[in-house]
Order: structure tokens, then sequence, then C-alpha cells
């Protein structure tokens, strides 16, 4: 097993971007080479801002935007049930929407310029690992209602056909839902960006930010960046440019692995090429690779563990669900850091004059980065104020470190519950 990820592995030859050099002057500086800062500089430069410049400390697509599962869906990580009760329909609606038009214009990039990210159009399956059907039953009724989204049902022996399992009971069918590559897709997006205009510097930390009059400097090992604006889209891996941004977010890790080739023996699991996901707290999620590999994975945790740590266990979860994959070699395991906020929602909009945030996309980061970048680049071209709709989740702090104490013991407790329910079921783990 190697440590390098499958995304890493599998990326073709790219020329990394050069380093900022001495002073450079921009209209807006990104920070963050993830979906949140691409998505943002390509939004500005899409809507006719020049001097825009993105900076990245490590390679683009380092953090959780290069390392996740590869799902293209809608929704937050905060359920919509939750949306519904705090914001009221009509805002809950707006809100909800701006992912899943986002899902649209990642299909569209794709499409339109041909972007080469493995993108599989075979929908997401929602598979209850629980015998109720009400979970499954409640969730379509209120996503229709409010949301006007059409899950499909899909009855147990429809959805034993399609996954291999026993697991399972029913299922919801998300149709509109895609998967992909999302490394190649973070180069396809800076690729797009440099073509509009945008600077795009790999290994570029940002190490100081100050304002001086009516610009913002941001320093660099090797240089400054003057900016006029600023956006902090640094996700897990915090810059230390701001107290207040960086205590308001949680830096978890998730874990993901990469099985050998398996041919025919695919098709004894899997008989869709849709990407899975079950109905826990404590979830599995799973899809099918173009070269017949299964990627796998799941769990939360405070600990960024080692790749064979997380192949014990995630191997182990694997094997719960498909246990006729028994000997299956995993080539590559790895784990990464998401930003996390203690409201699961990101934290989107103005921190002061002139500087702006995207973070704390928690795990469910591929389309809200996508709205992210739109909202943030129509605010600062346009000015439109759609950024205030996330001002009900804003920059609450973290509670570190006792946040994140609490955020492994309530996983901890959600997972408990996962296996109480399995036991009152007559499952067991």
């Amino acid at each position: 097993m190697t440590v390098a990820s499958y995304y890493r592995a599998t990326l073709p030859p790219i020329a990394e971007r050069a380093a900022v050099q001495g002073r450079v002057e921009a209209e807006v500086c990104v920070i963050g080479g993830g979906y949140a800062g691409l998505n943002t500089a390509l939004g500005l430069a899409e809507r006719g801002v020049a001097g825009v410049a993105l900076i990245e400390a490590q390679t683009l697509g380092h953090g959780a935007s290069g390392r996740n599962g590869g799902f293209v869906f809608g929704g937050y990580s905060r359920g919509e049930d939750a949306l519904l009760r705090e914001l009221g329909p009509e805002r809950a609606r707006a809100l909800y929407a701006g992912t899943t038009d986002a899902v649209e214009l990642i299909r569209s990039r794709i499409h339109r310029h041909g972007l080469e990210c493995d993108a599989v159009e075979a929908g997401v399956i929602w598979a209850n690992w629980f015998r109720d059907p009400e979970v499954l039953r409640s969730r379509q009724r209120l996503l229709a209602e409010r949301y006007g989204a059409d899950w499909r049902w899909l009855a147990q022996e429809d959805l034993r056909a399609l996954v291999r399992s026993q697991r399972y009971h029913d299922g919801l069918f998300e149709p509109q839902a895609f998967h992909f590559h999302p490394l190649k897709y973070a180069h396809g997006l800076a690729s797009l960006a440099e073509r509009a205009g945008v600077a795009v510097h790999e290994r570029t930390p940002a190490t100081a930010l100050r304002r001086e009059g009516a610009l913002w400097r941001v320093t660099t090992p090797q240089g400054e960046i003057a900016a006029r604006q600023v956006v902090l889209a640094c996700g897990g891996y915090l810059a230390g440019l701001s107290a207040r941004v960086d205590a308001g977010v949680m830096p978890i890790a998730t874990y993901v692995m990469v099985t050998e080739p398996l041919g025919a023996r695919l098709d004894e699991a899997l008989r869709t090429r849709a990407a899975v996901y079950d109905t826990r707290f404590a979830f599995d999620y799973y899809r099918p690779l173009p070269d017949t590999r299964l990627l796998w994975g799941g769990r939360i945790s405070v600990l960024d563990r080692s790749p064979a740590a997380v192949e014990r266990l995630l191997r182990r979860d694997l094997l719960k669900v498909f246990p006729q994959l028994e000997g299956v070699r995993v080539e590559q395991a790895w784990s990464g850091l998401m930003s996390y906020a203690r409201h699961q929602m990101p934290q989107i909009g103005q921190v002061e004059d002139g500087l702006w945030l995207a973070q704390a996309f928690g795990g469910h980061g591929v389309a809200p980065t996508t709205h992210a970048g739109e909202v943030l680049a129509a605010a600062i071209a346009h000015g439109d104020p759609r950024w205030r709709e996330f001002a009900p989740y804003g920059l609450v702090s973290a509670l570190k470190p006792a946040g994140l104490l609490g955020a492994q013991l309530s996983y901890s407790w959600a997972q408990f519950k996962d296996l109480w329910k399995d036991w009152s079921e007559g499952k067991r783990a």
C-alpha cells in the first residue's frame, strides 16, 4: 500500500505554478487553492474583475478539495429540516437551491470546457442501514414539498439488485447527482481561471495579513501582494492570518481508501455505477471508479491517522457491507483535514471591509464551495447582497481545544446510537 492518495497518483503530469516573487499588486487576492478559492477566483474573472491573484501554500487541491469522496450533490452538512426550522421556507429553499444550481454549474463547466475529471453521470444512492423506512419517507417528502427535489424510491429488492449487500433495506436515488475525480477537477478549474486572467501561484503560503489604508498587504516568504480585497479560503489548513477566523473552525480528519482494480469482481458488490452512502450518522460512502477500483470512505475524527491505520479501520467497514470482497488488496489509504463549524454550515461572507471568508464546508463541500464562489464573486464584483443569507451561520467560536473534544464525543455518541439501533433490530456489528 502506498501513502499518496489515488487522486494524486492518477493526476497527469502538471507543471507547478510559480510562487510569488517580489511585490505584486492585485485587485483581489484569494488565499487558498481549494474549491472555495478557485471558484471565487474564476467567478470574479467571469464577471470581468481584472487583477485577481490566487495563492496556495502547497499545491492546488492539497486539502479536502483534492482528497474527498468525489460526490457532487446538493445540500449542506446541516439537514434540510433544520434549515427549514431556522430560516423559514423561502430562505431555506433559496440556500438549498444555491447548491443544486451549483451541481448544474459544475456539470456545465465539465461539458462546456471538456474538463477531464472522470465524471460518472450515474446519480447517488442513499441506502437505509436500518429497517424502519420512515427516515427515507420523511426526507423524501420534505425534499419534494419544501425544496422541489425529486429523490426516487428504491424498494429493498431493487436496491439489493444494484448494491449486493444484505446490510441495506430501502433507499433513495438522487438522479441529478454524479461523482468525479476531485483533484483533476480542481486543476481544471485552475486552468479555466488562468485562461480568464487569474494569476495562480502554488508554494506560496501567506505568512501575514495587515491592513494599510485602502489596501491589504499579504506577506509571503519571497514577496508581498497588495490588494484592495482579500478572500480567506483556507479550509481545515488554517493560515494563522486572523485569530477570529481561525477560532471559528475545527479541523476534522476524514478517511478514504482505494482498492486494487477489481475487474469483474466489482460486479459481485455493485451492479450500478452510482455512488452510495448510508443513513447512519457515522455513515460509509463509496463509489466505483472507472478502472473498476472501489473507493471507500467514512468516519470522522480529530486524529489525522497513518495510512496503515486508515486501511485497518476502513477495510473492516468495507467487509461488514461486502463480505464477498474478503482478500481484496488496498492500494492507497489516506486521511486529511476538513473545516467544520459548530453550527454545521459554511461560514461565508464579509469579516470586515475588504476581507471576505469562505470556510467550514464540513465534508459536504463540492457543491457548496461552488455556490460560495459564485456568491462571493458577485458580492465583490457587483455588490450583490446574497452573502448575507449566510449571516445566521457566522463566525461562532469552535471553542477549541474543548470543542475538538466535544466533537469527538458527539461523534462517538452518534456511533453508539447507530450500534444500539443495529442491536435493537437484531443486527450485529
